[in-house]
């Protein structure tokens, strides 16, 4: 790896990072030698890069530091592709529109010895499943999420059995057949996921439910790891 290359990497190391990163960590993720990484800090330093920490403590990259955003690699710009590739057979209108338009700016910025990498791409999606019908508008619930904003939901399971619920909304999850909406549900006192396509109606409410919505997230993620790890365990 160029130096130039090896120093950027140790940039988006420490820009992903949430803790303090070790020169053994980054040294090991990069293959090269620790001694090697403790020069290239000091380079960066010396470039007024905003580094902090020492060596066997750990680095961290300050906030609100930046790179001119043409400083992609080839498998950057490749995960991106397949992301959006993805997100453009898959996901509600507003989104697959956004995906197409990602795409085609990514092509439009790139250095022109990457442009193939976009328009002619190694890693491709399967084709998308048959979609049923949805009445809910997804791009809206989305902003209601970003806002906090409970719904009201007129819905029908399996049976087509018809339920009214007041819920707050964290989430939208993609599997292979279905859009999921999570959220926790008022009626049940606990989280539920609703199938996008049986919805039969939905209100938007104004109410904003307890708390952000990050942090219903949280809770939803620990509640399904406690899940798991229970029937992990299996019946005593």
């Amino acid at each position: 790896m160029r130096r130039a290359d090896r120093l950027f990497q140790i940039i988006q190391v420490l820009r992903r990072a949430t803790r303090p990163v070790t020169a053994d960590a980054i040294a090991a993720e990069l293959e090269t030698s620790k001694r090697t990484i403790y020069r290239d800090i000091a380079a960066l330093l010396g470039q007024r890069v905003p580094i902090r920490g020492e060596a066997g403590l750990g680095y961290v990259l300050d906030g609100g530091f930046d790179l001119p955003p043409l400083m992609l690699t080839s498998d950057e710009i490749e995960a991106a592709v397949l992301g959006a590739q993805w997100v453009a057979a898959r996901g509600d209108p507003a989104l697959a529109r956004a995906a197409r338009d990602l795409t085609a700016k990514i092509a439009a910025i790139v250095p022109e010895r990457l442009r193939s990498v976009v328009l002619e791409p190694s890693v491709a999606t399967p084709p998308p499943w048959e979609q049923k019908m949805e009445t809910v508008d997804l791009a809206r619930v989305r902003a209601w999420i970003h806002a906090g904003r409970k719904l009201r939901l007129f819905y029908a399971d399996e049976q087509g059995r018809e339920t009214t619920r007041v819920i707050w909304p964290c989430l939208i999850g993609y599997h292979e057949r279905a859009r999921l909406l999570i959220a926790w549900c008022e009626t049940r006192e606990d989280f539920r996921s609703f199938r996008a396509d049986r919805v039969v109606d939905a209100e938007f409410l104004d109410d904003r439910y307890p708390g952000r919505p990050a942090v219903l997230r949280q809770r939803w993620f620990a509640a399904m790891e406690t899940r798991r790890a229970a029937e992990c365990e299996g019946p005593q």
